[in-house]
């Protein structure tokens, strides 16, 4: 169990997907993304292991929700600086947990 104030320090937002590129250095399939969180926090880099469920092309503009107050994380040459939030089947297939609704981006989770 976790307090109400150790909840409260988890920054989870959401952005809008910019940018998707392969990231064939990964140990396994993944795919670089740009992900935009409004004027206020800015263009964050991560990767994400969800090749099996999308594809590029259907993750351009995208909005989804990310933990962004987590500390850089080198994965090989490159320097993931948020998390992406996903359900996680057995089999390890991630399915992205997104707004229902366009919202603004930044929007905090809480």
């Amino acid at each position: 169990m976790i307090s109400w104030q150790d909840f409260e320090k988890v920054a989870m937002h959401v952005g809008t997907i910019l940018e998707v590129n392969d990231f064939p250095e990964a140990r396994n399939p993944s795919y670089k993304l740009r992900i935009y969180f409004g004027s206020e926090i800015g263009i964050r880099k991560t990767s994400a292991q969800i090749t099996k469920r999308y594809t590029k092309e259907a993750l351009i503009g995208r909005q989804i929700v990310a933990v962004i107050n987590f500390p850089e994380k080198q994965i090989g040459k490159f320097m993931s600086q948020c998390l992406v939030l996903g359900a996680v089947g057995d089999a390890g297939d991630v399915v992205l947990l997104h707004p229902d609704f366009k919202v603004e981006n930044g929007m905090r989770i809480g």
